[in-house]
């Protein structure tokens, strides 16, 4: 991001500069038979589970710290991240990093992932069949890292980690968890480009992860 566009979100949010976050590691739990995120991510690119690998330029696995403290999930690839193979890399992605340095952490310290790996077709949400096919994956991303709190970046990522249906408006900043591990959703970063006002929002959101984060992790 560049830097007027980031001292121009402080602004609108209010942010004061975080000093850099000491995050607990998250806690040791036992690797599902998948293996590593490694092997995940190429059977990921073979797959032709569902109508979107048609016409994907490449799958969108993933990427960070395997062993992150914190996870985004968002819901699926754009053009650019089609283009590049990396999640979160145009104009939202910009915002996201924002959002993370925000929490007093740099994108290498977290993990970003979709909830559908290849673009769907004109940035549409994907459907419930395409979220249901590529479940899976994210399960096992989400069971091989083991973050201590997963944020969930809009409606099919709120409404796939809590199984709600409810509208983002009212999701957003409840607390919910999916597979044992707090989950926050908020509003996604595309969102927040087409309603600025919406980042205050957001930025309690954040200052909720950031205190959650802060806490002694219990053990497993």
């Amino acid at each position: 991001m560049r830097a007027r566009d980031l001292d121009r979100y402080r602004r609108e949010i209010g942010w004061r500069d975080a000093p850099l976050l000491e995050v607990a590691a998250a806690p040791s739990a036992p690797l599902p038979e998948s293996g590593d995120l490694e092997s995940l991510g190429r059977e990921a690119a073979a797959c032709t589970r569902c109508r979107l690998a048609e016409q994907r330029r490449t799958v969108v696995f993933g990427e960070g710290d395997p062993h992150a403290a914190l996870m985004f999930v968002g819901e699926g690839p754009g053009a650019e991240e089609d283009r590049s193979g990396r999640p979160f890399v145009g104009q939202a992605g910009q915002l996201l990093d924002a959002m993370i340095v925000a929490l007093g952490l740099e994108r290498r310290q977290v993990y970003i992932a979709n909830v559908v790996k290849c673009r769907p077709p004109g940035n549409r949400d994907p459907q419930d069949d395409e979220v249901a096919a590529c479940a899976p994956f994210l399960d096992r991303q989400i069971a091989l890292i083991r973050p201590r709190v997963i944020v969930a970046l809009g409606k099919p990522a709120a409404r796939r980690l809590t199984g709600s249906t409810a509208p983002i408006s009212a999701l957003r900043g409840r607390w919910a968890s999916y597979l044992g591990i707090p989950v926050l959703p908020t509003f996604h970063p595309a969102y927040l480009l087409r309603t600025p006002l919406a980042k205050r929002e957001v930025w309690q959101d954040l200052k909720a992860v950031r205190k959650r984060l802060a806490e002694a992790p219990t053990s497993p």
